[in-house]
Parts: C-alpha cells; structure tokens; sequence
C-alpha cells in the first residue's frame, strides 16, 4: 500500500507512465469514465504547483536570510555558540552559504542566524 509521502513524490513523468499504462489495459467494452481522467489531470496539476511553490518558496526564504546577514555585516550582534553556555559579543565581518544555510563570521566563530541573541 502506497503511503501519502510516497505518493507525494511521485513526479509528473511517473503519472504520466501510470496513466498511460492505465489507458492501454483498460477494458474497451467499459473506458475510463472522462470525469475520472479529468480529475486525475487536475491531481497531477495540483502536486506539480505546489512543487513550484515549494521550490519558489525555498528561494524566496533563502534570498531573506542572505539579505537579514548582510545587514548585520558591520553590526555588534550577541550571540549563544553551539555547545556553550554563556554568551559572547563581537562585530560580524562577513556573511557566507554554508550547507544550505547563512552563516555570519564573527571573530574565529560562524554564527547561525538562529543563534542570534541581540543586535547592537
């Protein structure tokens, strides 16, 4: 039984094979009803655009963090670093991708943006 994740990442071109299979072994004497192939159409439109929203959406998030580091560039920020229990104070010299995500160069320390305690 195919579970919601699976089915979720089903791409366009796998449907498209399904479909097509689906159509070849139907029953002449009894076709798909048109309702349901136009419903199975709009299924597939409906995952491939919340697919580009995601994918936009990722964009739009990653374009912000690069965008709250660069203005902090120059800035004393108060941060919490990994592992430790006390905070520290520094000015952020630069801003780079790491991984996937933004990290900001204080001193000898990369800084997530999640780690931020003040800006000063």
């Amino acid at each position: 039984m195919a579970t919601t994740s699976s089915v979720a990442s089903i791409g366009q071109d796998q449907f498209l094979q399904l479909l097509i299979a689906q159509l070849k072994n139907q029953d002449p004497l009894s076709p798909v009803d048109n309702s349901q192939f136009i419903t199975q159409l709009a299924s597939l439109n409906t995952v491939q655009g919340l697919q580009d929203l995601n994918a936009s959406f990722a964009q739009q998030l990653k374009l912000q963090q690069l965008t709250q580091g660069a203005d902090l560039i120059g800035k004393t920020i108060e941060y919490l670093p990994a592992g430790a229990s006390e905070t520290r104070t520094g000015k952020v010299s630069s801003v780079e991708a790491q991984s996937g995500s933004f990290v900001l160069q204080v001193g000898s320390d990369a800084v997530t943006l999640d780690q931020i305690q003040s800006v000063r």
